[in-house]
Order: structure tokens, then sequence, then C-alpha cells
């Protein structure tokens, strides 16, 4: 198939293989692909508890997890750490639910910096373009600092004779202050010499080993195949150790369409988002909208994430249409897995409530992804 054709019926691991798409969206594909799911959790939770509890329930039917840091009452490094350690273990990837909408300086604070320090731990955020496409390179700007940061490892060590006195295992986020202020830190050590021996040599000694690299490494042969569908489904778990560790990379998803009822994006801002994605597709992998953007002819190949999505009872699946239309009572309005797939050609569904209500949050992800998975394969096959 033509890159140049709209990937409605595209597979998910042609899309990763073509030519221009970036790393990290690249690894996503073939990580939806490898899992079979194409579901996003929207861990709508207040405690670091609650937030890491689901991961864990969840996180092995997922294909991302979506957060909102700004509502969990205890937020801290541990939730930071807990989120890494499950979604590495699990094989998702963590989207930051931001929403920034202001001008350059200040999203790149709030990106980079803050209590949240989303840019260091998320893989995925979004954004609002309505203060003007600006807001990307923007956004671009404080996730290569920041990732240039993260990459930077700092070990200072201190030598005086006997006994040797060291100092080591400064934070990642923490490098780059660490690196500018090593010396004051050094000046308030106690000296070694003693007034009755002779004096020792004071040798201090910073090294600064930098290493940032955008570029996704040429994927393992098993991964490639599995993401393909070919090899078994024991294959799979092999498959996802194969496909390693995310790139150092960070994503944009520009909201283009909401799913709440009398919302004022018009057709006009929803081009605008889909015009400013095209001049900056290094940086946006997508767009959350009710319905597939890309355009055939154009060589778009965007993911678009879809909230809102709702399946009926289990006693009713058979009915599955019955949940189009349906809503909260507050202005969101729900469709079902195959109506948004399938008749809208979206990529990954967003799950809330339907998920976190459930008896069993492990057992209803799987029903969903399922759901999900079945609809992109009937969408594909056409």
């Amino acid at each position: 198939m033509s890159p140049i054709e709209a990937p409605r019926t595209q597979s998910f691991s042609t899309r990763a293989e073509l030519p221009t798409t970036p790393p990290l969206t690249s690894y996503l594909l073939h990580l939806i692909s490898i899992k079979r799911s194409n579901l996003c959790v929207s861990a709508d939770v207040e405690s670091t508890n609650e937030l890491l509890r689901l991961a864990e329930e969840v996180g092995e039917h997922i294909c991302v997890l979506k957060t909102h840091a700004d509502i969990i009452r205890d937020f801290s490094d541990r939730t930071i750490r807990g989120l890494q350690e499950i979604a590495q273990r699990k094989k998702f990837l963590l989207f930051e639910d931001r929403k920034f909408g202001d001008i350059g300086n200040t999203v790149q604070t709030q990106y980079a910096r803050g209590t949240h320090r989303i840019a260091t731990w998320a893989h995925i955020t979004n954004a609002h373009l309505f203060p003007g496409p600006a807001l990307i390179p923007a956004l671009q700007t404080a996730a290569a600092q920041t990732l240039s940061t993260l990459s930077r490892s700092v070990s200072t060590s201190i030598t005086t004779g006997t006994p040797r006195l060291s100092i080591s295992s400064v934070s990642a986020y923490n490098a780059s202050s660490s690196s500018s202020s090593a010396s004051s830190d050094e000046e308030d050590l106690p000296h070694p010499r003693s007034e009755t021996r002779s004096p020792s040599i004071v040798t201090a000694t910073t090294t600064i080993s930098q290493t940032f690299e955008l570029s996704y490494r040429p994927l393992h042969s098993l991964a490639r195949s599995v993401s393909a569908g070919e090899g078994e489904d024991g294959d799979r778990e092999e498959a996802l150790l194969a496909l390693g560790e995310p790139p150092l990379a960070r994503g944009l998803l520009l909201l283009a369409e909401m799913s709440s009822e009398g919302n004022l994006l018009t057709l006009a801002y929803t081009q605008a988002c889909l015009d400013a994605a095209r001049e900056h597709s290094d940086f946006v992998l997508g767009f959350i909208s009710q319905k597939s953007l890309n355009e055939p002819g154009e060589g778009d190949a965007f993911l678009c994430f879809t909230p809102g999505v709702v399946l009926p009872p289990e006693e009713e699946e058979e009915e599955e249409e019955a949940g189009a239309g349906k809503g909260d009572g507050l202005g969101q309005r729900y469709r079902t897995p195959r109506v948004v797939i399938l008749g809208e050609g979206v990529d990954v569904i967003i799950v809330g409530r339907g998920i976190l209500g459930a008896d069993d949050r492990g057992l209803e992800a799987e029903r969903y992804r399922r759901a999900a998975w079945a609809a992109y394969e009937e969408r594909v096959s056409k």
C-alpha cells in the first residue's frame, strides 16, 4: 500500500515501518501490534496508591495509561517512580492529560518544571491549539532540553589519600543543577587534614558524560514479525522483551475534537490542528479526535485517540450498538469501540469510568481490548 494513502486500512505495523514515522510513534505502533491492544485507560483516580493499583490491574491489557497528575493529591517522586516501574514491566506508555493552552514560555515551564515535571516521565502529553501554533515548538524545545538533562550523568569524586571520600548517586533530573553546584558542595565537606599529620594532596574530579539520541534502534526480527501478525501467540512475551524500552523521545497529541456536547471546537479549528500537525510531524504524533483526521493523498499517518467510549454490559454485548449516543448527564457522549474504530477510523480508544467502575478492572479492560482489537482487524481487512 502506498504511503500517500490514508492509513485507515493500513495495519499498525505497516504504519510503524513508514520512513516518515517518528521514533516514538513507530515504537507505539509496534507495541500496539505485539500486545494486540489499542486500548488506553484513563486513570481518573485521586491518590498515588489508587493510581499504581490501577496500573497493575490493567497494565497487561493496554498500550497507554492516561494520567491526570493534577488530581493526585499526594503526587510525588514516588508516584513517578511507581508509574515508570509498572509501565516498564507491563509494557505501556504514559500519557499525561495536561491539555496545555497558554503562551510558549508558560507552557514550557508547566511541562518541564514545577511539581509534576511532566516532560521527565510522560512519553505523551496533549495541548489545545487556541493559543496559536507556536505552542508546539515551545513544547518540543522544552521536551528536548529535558531529555538532554535526563540523558546526562554526573559523578563527582574527591580523594585525599587515606581514607577516600566519594560522592555519587546524583539523580538524573537534578543532574544539571548538581554539575553547576559541585564545587560549592565540595567546599562544604570537612577538610581531611589534621593538625598532627602532614598535608595530603586533595584532588577533585568531576566527570560529565552525555548521550542524547532520539533515533530508534533497529527493531529485533522477532518483534517485527510478531508485530506484523506472524509467529505464534506464545511468541508475544518474547517479542515484547525484544521490542525493548521506548526511545528517549516525547510526543504531542493535539485536541482537535471533543466528545462533550456543545463544545466549541469548530471544523475550521480542527483543520488548523491538522495543518499545524503536518508542520510539526516529528513531534505531533496525533490527535484527540472523534474520527480519523488523516486525509487520502496527503501522506498523513497520525494516530487518533478517541475518548467517550463505552461497552454495554456483557450480557448485552450482542446488542453493542445500543451503547452509541448515550451520555453521563454532564455533557459527555458515549459510543462503542466498533462505532469509533470501524466506523470512524480512529486508532486508540480511551476508556475511563467503563473500566474503573468494574468489579474486576483487569477483566473489564480485557473485554474492551478484545472489542477494540476486533474492530481494528475488521477495518484493516476491508
